[in-house]
């Protein structure tokens, strides 16, 4: 879930609707997101889950100067997962452009729009609709 440079950090996943910060990790050199209530957990995203960022993300270019992205709203990925001793996390904007996770300017806020939804959370259950094809998805147990 999190990106191999974290392993020695405490984490635990990301939940739906709380807001997150970009921050340096002690003890590394690698950014990611974490709560700022818990700014020493790294909170991990699973590929596809989405993000909202306050303002246009940012990101370090060159060491010293900042760049925009243009972009408010993401999605988690990973990339190039083929070649070893990398950063792999990522989010990807709307144009299909990406930037690594490590690289995100710290300090932006981002909440936690949806999870993939292949994740179904705790209370949900899957069903077919009477007279539908297959439907794909959860509905909320208080539901069925």
């Amino acid at each position: 879930m999190c990106d191999y440079s974290l392993h020695a950090v405490a984490s635990r996943p990301a939940k739906v609707g709380e807001t997150l910060i970009t921050t340096t990790f002690r003890g590394t050199s690698t950014r990611g997101f974490a709560a700022e209530a818990e700014p020493e957990v790294a909170v991990c995203l699973l590929p596809g889950t989405e993000l909202a960022f306050e303002d246009d993300v940012k990101y370090d270019h060159r060491w010293i100067w900042k760049k925009s992205t243009g972009f408010k709203v993401a999605r988690f990925r990973k990339v190039e997962l083929n070649v070893s001793h990398q950063h792999h996390d990522a989010i990807e904007f709307p144009n299909g452009s990406y930037v690594l996770v490590t690289l995100l300017s710290k300090s932006q806020r981002a909440t936690v729009l949806q999870l993939p939804v292949n994740l179904q959370e705790p209370g949900t259950t899957s069903r077919t609709v009477e007279g539908s094809s297959q439907l794909s998805g959860t509905i909320p147990a208080s539901a069925v």
